[in-house]
């Protein structure tokens, strides 16, 4: 019975035991959670600092974007002449470099056209027969097919604004330049953000007589890209006749604006 006893007691003591580390383990993992962002109680002291990063860059890739547009009486007729047209274009345009991977069709689209025929009837008796009523009238169709290339290689971007104008396509829109990794600079860009807020918040710590203690909140700005000057041609495209048209790429700028808040102590 005494042994019993003893053995109870023993198991007892260990169940105390082990209970006392896990809660120990639950209070240490606590506490050591204040020092994260909103972690703990909420913070009665806090300062905010605010930082900004830019970063410039040259494009390294530009878009165009061209359509072809034709009319005709059966709309297999209007399809066979946006065809013939767009396939001249394209060959001319991988000619110069560009890959298939790198030429999207945007849309494709097909319209019948109409137009009003006027109802009345010319008549000077006085025995005219009724008005007939207006009525739309079938007259062709339209058909449109636009395409935007992909410029990787910018050394490209002249010849190919000459091709797409002597090509005689309907419509022209670029180049545009931009940056094609732009997740890299947003990321530098906020670093150098975050960077000047923190030595902001050492510098105020400092001048309040204060220590910091944790980020509490953290909040990032729109990043708004500047985007690099590009000439752009609307509207039928650009003449043979005319003289190769200058296209500055320009730089873009890619910034970003932090607000932090530290507890202070």
């Amino acid at each position: 019975m005494e042994t019993h006893k003893i053995q109870l007691y023993r198991a007892l003591t260990v169940l105390v035991l082990i209970g006392a580390v896990f809660a120990g383990t639950r209070i240490i993992t606590e506490i050591k959670g204040y020092r994260f962002i909103g972690g703990g109680v909420s913070a009665t002291n806090t300062i905010s600092v605010s930082g900004e990063g830019e970063v410039l860059a040259v494009p390294d890739i530009a878009t165009i974007s061209f359509g072809v547009r034709e009319e005709a009486k059966k709309v297999s007729d209007a399809q066979n002449k946006v065809s013939a047209k767009m396939k001249t274009t394209l060959t001319a345009v991988r000619k110069l470099g560009v890959p298939d991977k790198d030429i999207k069709t945007q849309n494709y689209n097909s319209y019948p056209k109409y137009e009003w025929q006027d109802g009345a009837v010319s008549c000077l008796s006085l025995n005219c027969p009724p008005p007939r009523p207006n009525k739309q009238v079938l007259t062709g169709y339209e058909v449109s097919q636009s395409v935007t290339i992909t410029v990787r290689n910018l050394d490209l971007v002249n010849g190919l604004v000459d091709t797409l104008g002597t090509a005689g396509v309907t419509d022209m829109n670029g180049p545009n330049f931009a940056i094609d990794k732009q997740d890299e600079l947003k990321t530098e860009a906020r670093k150098q953000a975050i960077d000047k807020a923190r030595a902001k918040a050492y510098v105020l710590a400092r001048d309040l007589g204060v220590s910091l203690v944790r980020v509490v909140s953290f909040s990032e700005g729109q990043n708004y890209p500047i985007y690099a000057r590009t000439m752009m041609a609307e509207g039928v495209g650009v003449s043979k006749d005319a003289s190769t048209p200058e296209l500055p790429q320009g730089e873009e700028k890619i910034t970003s604006q932090v607000t932090v808040t530290y507890e202070i102590r």
